[in-house]
Order: C-alpha cells, then structure tokens, then sequence
C-alpha cells in the first residue's frame, strides 16, 4: 500500500486531491491533527514516512516544506509555482515528448500551473517539430472558472452581494508578469513569453486557452499543425478533437469535474486559432498532480482519475 501525505490539503487542489485518493484501495492517506498542520516536526515525520508527498502551499511554503524533506526518497509532487522552472524539479506535463520517461525516474515532480498547461500543450510542440520559431512573438488568452483563484476568490463569488460585480468576466494579470508566464516561455521552447491576457468569469470550473497564430509565424500549413496534434495527442487524458460543440461554439466549462485535456485548432489558412480546453482544478491542477503520481509509481497513469 502506498502511503501519501498531502501538504496543504485544506486548499481546493489539496482537497481534490483528497478526494480522488480517498477512493482508492491501494492508497493509504497520512494525516496530521488540525494543531499539528503547521508543525515543522510533525510534517517532517510524516515527509519521512510517505512514498509520495503532494505540496499544496504557497511559494515560500513549499519551498520551506522542501527543506524538511530532505534527502528523503520520498517522491514530492509540488503543485505551487515555487519549482516549476527549476533544472533540478521534472516538469510534470507527461505528454511532452519525453517527459512520460523522466516522470518515472523523478523523485522531485513541478505539477504545471494551469494557463501554462493550456499554452505548453498547444505551442511546445510545434516549437519541437519546427513548425514554430522559437523566437514568435504570440499572443494568448485563457478563460478560467474561478476556483483557480482559491477560497478567497471562491467565497467572493459565492457571496450573492456580488452576484452584479462579477456577473461579467474579469481580465487580470495587466501587468503582464503573471506568475505563469516563466514556465509558459521555458517548457515551450521560447526565448520570450508570449502577450498574455487571463480572464476569470462567473463560472466554478472549466478552462479555454486560445493561441493566435497568424499564417505568417507559421513555418508549415494549418494542416501540418492538425497532423502533429493528431499524432501528439491520442489521449487517454489528453486527445485531439478539432470540434467545436452542438451550437457551434466554445464553452469553457465542458470540462468541469474532469481530469482529461481536449486539443483543437480553428480559423482559416490566414489566422489559426489554438485551443486547449480542461479543467483548471483538473488537468489544470490535481488530476495533472494524481497522473503525474501513478506514473512516478509506474501504475496506468489513469488510475483514480474522472476520464470523459
């Protein structure tokens, strides 16, 4: 029986991941008491005492939890932005070309932030195959429920006093030095990141990431970027589709509740248009976090995730 501890598990990936786990016969969860949760030593203990240890914390306590761990054997599986770019952390996105490989010998695991999942999915692999300049200037935009914002932003929009406020959705990350942003231009190959606009809107779960691409960045056709995506990604957890739903349109949130990544690209031979759809607490979070797990163990990197 494997033993987990989660760190952090009050947060909304920590207790997704609970709730994926807590269902399975072959894991045993280590807990600590409520008085114990930010208890050095006693995280320490039980750091010592997992096969796999998932860090569901802020930045700096995270990296904090990485000093207790050590030297440990155990396998950590850190889901904050803390390590994501570090060369001494495997980048936990397993359908990269080669990445499914280094997982399985990692004992120190960066689970990808959710936008970048999105954007690394649909550009890393064109940047790979040549059809990309590493050097493109491209813009993205991301559309995402909010419970990727966490508890705070959760309770804000639950509250009905806000129901007009947030009625409309909201762009962020202005500034363009979102937190994402490193991890987007290093695990895609490029010398700088792209424009990027975030947008939160009304709704619990559910993500579009949507890459422009004009004809003339592109070193190939629209049709060699639908062959490599057919040939990238045959699923099981992330698949081409190429289709838009029964209305013709895109919704954000047919993902929600799922742990599987949906690839499609539209537009016309001039103006391409890229698109991922997820879930952000899913392939976006503690689904990419439990995969990432069952393939470190050398278990069907299915296992105990919600599968369309």
């Amino acid at each position: 029986m494997t033993k987990v501890f989660i760190d952090g598990s009050a947060g909304t990936t920590g207790l997704r991941i609970r709730e994926r786990l807590s269902a399975r016969k072959d894991i045993a969860l280590l807990t600590l008491p409520d008085e114990k949760r930010k208890d050095p030593a006693a995280r320490a203990e039980r750091f010592a005492e997992a096969d796999v240890a998932f860090l569901c914390l802020p930045d700096d306590a995270a990296r904090e939890a990485v000093g207790l761990i050590g030297d440990a054997k155990t396998v950590v599986i850190d889901t904050s932005t803390a390590h994501r770019v570090s060369p001494d952390w495997t980048y936990g996105f397993a359908e990269l070309a080669g990445q499914r490989e280094k997982i399985a010998k990692a004992k120190r695991i960066a689970n990808p932030g959710c936008h970048a999942s999105g954007f690394v999915s649909l550009v890393a692999p064109l940047v790979s195959a040549g059809l990309l300049d590493k050097d493109a200037s491209l813009a993205c935009f991301s559309l995402t429920g909010y419970s990727g914002g966490g508890k705070k932003m959760i309770a804000e929009y639950e509250d009905p006093a806000n129901a007009a406020r947030l009625q409309a959705p909201r762009i962020y990350g202005l500034s363009q030095t979102h937190k994402h942003l490193p991890e987007m231009q290093l695990i895609a190959g490029l010398t700088h990141p792209p424009i990027f606009a975030p947008i939160v809107s009304s709704f619990y779960a559910g993500m579009a990431v949507t890459v422009e691409l004009p004809s003339e960045l592109l070193k190939g056709t629209r049709s060699d970027v639908i062959d490599l995506y057919r040939t990238v990604y045959r699923g099981p957890i992330v698949s081409w589709s190429g289709a838009a739903d029964a209305d013709g349109l895109l919704s954000a949130g047919v993902f929600a509740g799922r742990d599987d990544m949906e690839i499609s690209v539209f537009g016309n031979d001039e103006r391409i248009l890229l698109v991922s759809r997820f879930d952000n607490l899913g392939k976006g979070a503690s689904g990419a976090a439990i995969q990432n797990m069952n393939i470190a163990l050398g278990l069907p990197e299915t296992t105990g995730l919600v599968l369309g």
